[in-house]
């Protein structure tokens, strides 16, 4: 499908509703904009959510410490004590 946009005044151009929602570019979606000769190209990126991913990674080495038998600081420093001889 081919639709023809026009740019507004403040440099805004609409995607039509069918190509944002094959694409899911909802409200407040994140592109790339580039030049390539003349043509202007948006890519969607997906920008991680920072503090989800320091939550995963806690939960995750949590989950390790347990298995290995860590459960406290003392067992950390006991452990760094041991390595250092």
């Amino acid at each position: 499908m081919t639709t023809i946009s026009k740019i507004s005044t403040k440099g805004q151009v609409v995607i039509p509703s069918d190509i944002r929602h094959q694409l899911g570019l909802d409200d407040g979606t994140s592109v790339i904009v580039t030049r390539m000769n003349d043509f202007v190209l948006l890519r969607k990126i997906d920008i991680p959510d920072v503090k989800k991913e320091f939550e995963d990674l806690v939960n995750f080495g949590t989950k390790w410490a347990k298995k290995k038998g860590i459960l406290s600081e003392e067992d950390v420093i006991k452990l760094i004590h041991e390595s250092r001889g």
